[in-house]
């Protein structure tokens, strides 16, 4: 079994040139036999309130984020977060679908 113990960071991406929001993250990530695999991490440090409304922010709109790994200027595995009470982050494959989302905002 391959693993990797490290710090990498977690992009939000609007659109191919607009970030909304990066995350450092530390992630243990093993890979089996037949290639399936499994993330678990957290946060480097806590989030602040801002950065902690941000992120639940964009975890309620799609929790897809793109994964980059040290020496990546941009993530490239989409992965979906589930993030537990106690802050463990759980990552699984993310959709291979273009990450559009059609949403309505009422500023009245």
């Amino acid at each position: 079994m391959n693993r990797f113990v490290g710090r990498a960071r977690l992009e939000w991406w609007a659109n191919g040139s607009m970030c909304l929001g990066m995350y450092d993250i530390d992630i243990t990530v093993t890979v089996d036999a037949v290639g399936g695999w499994r993330g678990t991490g957290r946060h480097v440090e806590g989030l602040g309130t801002t950065e902690r409304e941000g992120w639940d922010f964009l975890m309620e709109m799609d929790p897809l984020f793109s994964l980059a790994f040290p020496g990546e200027d941009r993530g490239g595995i989409v992965v979906r977060i589930v993030e537990a009470e106690d802050g463990v982050l759980t990552f699984t494959e993310g959709s291979d679908g273009d990450g559009s989302v059609n949403l309505t905002f009422d500023l009245t």
